[in-house]
């Protein structure tokens, strides 16, 4: 098949590129002028110049193909370059869709996240009105609602890798946080998913018609809690780390006070979901995935040895 694929620049994306190309398909990519050295290493059938807000350059990038990945995504915000969750994962998805069916290609899978809901953070209403455009639209549509994904970042940002630099490496204790009266009471919870099996599952479920039209939540092999998270991350690494207990609640104040500032680590809608849990059935990825999923254990979480220290 031939795969128009928006965010294949990205880490999820990047990783869908290999997993595409290994099964033979055809990728044409959207890149976003400034992103060129991010083009994944590996043979592309093409790629075209442009953003989301170009018409000319999504019709091109579908120009042919039989289906559309959308895989578009923010972590933060940054407003004063245009870079908005309303920008980049609701009006995106409205574009493409358009552009998918001016160029009559029916098949759309659009990565969306757990634990979206309205009312909620302008991340996850955004994820969700998204996903409402998609099954109101009229295409062959699969959504898929990850966990949090794991993997080699390849140079992008990536779950493991930032609680590596932020709080592991770092010479302070790690924060263990927890959102209720204590850490045993009010344990934040995951399950981490791989994003080589995040992408195997998406790649095999192309073709595969009994997922169209569903909403599907890919959730790894352990649900895992926040300090669990940070100890495997040190173990993977060679190092011990002392883990302080924090309280979610004195964090999004701070955040609230100081998250404009672009090096603060986290802002306060990221607390508010971290706050939340992120906690998905492993079943359905291991199904689509069709291989023993990879766990966040010393084995799979090994890229983060090469990662460079700052």
């Amino acid at each position: 098949m031939k795969i128009a694929l928006f965010g294949g620049t990205g880490f999820v994306g990047g990783h869908l590129v290999d997993a595409l190309v290994a099964a033979r398909h055809d990728v044409s990519l959207l890149v976003r002028p400034g992103s060129e050295q991010k083009i994944p290493n590996t043979t592309i059938w093409r790629t075209t110049p442009g953003d989301l807000s170009n018409d000319a350059a999504l019709d091109e990038t579908l120009l042919g193909c039989d289906a559309v990945i959308y895989s578009v995504g923010l972590l933060r915000e940054f407003p004063k370059r245009n870079i908005t969750f309303e920008n980049t994962q609701y009006t995106g998805v409205v574009r493409a869709a358009a552009a998918a069916k001016r160029a009559n290609v029916r098949r759309f899978i659009l990565i969306s996240a757990n634990g979206i809901k309205i009312p909620g953070t302008p991340y996850q209403e955004t994820k969700l009105r998204a996903e409402e455009h998609i099954n109101a639209s009229g295409l062959d549509a699969t959504i898929f609602r990850p966990s949090v994904i794991f993997g080699d970042p390849k140079g992008t940002m990536e779950f493991a890798s930032q609680l590596y630099r932020d709080m592991v490496v770092s010479p302070v204790p790690a924060l263990g946080f927890y959102s209720g009266v204590s850490p045993s009471s009010g344990q934040i919870l995951m399950s981490p998913a791989y994003v080589g099996d995040v992408a195997a599952a998406i790649c095999n479920a192309l073709e595969q018609t009994p997922t169209v039209g569903k909403t599907l939540t890919l959730g790894g092999p352990e649900i895992l809690s926040w300090p669990e998270m940070i100890r495997r991350i040190a173990a993977a690494t060679q190092r011990r780390k002392w883990i302080m207990p924090m309280p979610i609640a004195p964090m999004k104040l701070a955040a609230s006070l100081l998250d404009w500032l672009p090096f603060f680590p986290v802002t306060r809608d990221q607390l508010i979901m971290l706050a939340e849990n992120n906690v998905a059935d492993s079943a359905t990825l291991e199904k689509l995935a069709n291989r023993q999923l990879k766990t966040f254990d010393t084995a799979g979480l090994s890229y983060l040895n090469n990662q460079t220290e700052h």
